[in-house]
């Protein structure tokens, strides 16, 4: 017989995946109806697409699952309530990742850096990396993902929690899908057919 309290599900994982359905619901509503061409217009040269903004979101959550996987297997399975990222995390979360204004910006890392045109099955890649970070989160939720740690799979030198890690895809993604909401918006100006 299974225990009620071995099955229920910690808090932040509920909201991860809400936030993950969410992105899901939000993609579809930017890209779903794009033709090829439109899904690769830039407002500029310095642009990216819809298309790649996607692509970029695809590419970074299966960058950061390839490296979260293998420390949650060799993890403390001790479920925790909250995801409470260190000092680190938090300040690395606010000044590179959280969509705001005071957000400093930089080239992507080659590794999660979106090709020149990206094919028009970008929207179903984006939705099956959600729904591989939502399966992670589902085996996750039994381990104390607030002490495993990973090696940030972009700097080296710097491990994250996995905690840490699925926070930094969730503030990833709504970022970049306000990019791909405001290209979307300049595209529909444009008239691109």
């Amino acid at each position: 017989m299974t225990n009620p309290a071995d099955t229920a599900a910690p808090a932040w994982t509920l909201r991860l995946i809400s936030e993950l359905t969410a992105a899901d619901s939000r993609a579809i509503a930017v890209a779903n109806a794009l033709t090829p061409q439109q899904l690769n217009w830039k407002p500029g040269p310095a642009h990216w697409s819809v298309g790649q903004c996607l692509e970029h979101l695809s590419l970074a959550n299966e960058v950061y699952l390839r490296a979260m996987g293998p420390a949650l297997e060799g993890g403390r399975r001790a479920a925790v309530s909250e995801i409470t990222p260190g000092w680190f995390g938090r300040y690395f979360i606010r000044h590179y990742i959280e969509p705001s204004a005071k957000t400093r910006r930089g080239r992507a890392p080659r590794k999660i850096r979106p090709s020149p045109e990206v094919p028009a099955s970008v929207l179903e890649r984006f939705l099956r990396s959600n729904q591989a970070m939502r399966e992670f989160i589902d085996r996750a939720r039994h381990y104390d993902v607030n002490r495993i740690r990973f090696k940030n799979p972009f700097v080296g030198v710097v491990r994250f929690t996995i905690g840490t890690g699925l926070e930094v895809t969730s503030h990833h993604e709504r970022r970049h899908l306000l990019q791909a909401e405001r290209i979307r918006r300049s595209l529909e100006s444009a008239r691109v057919q």
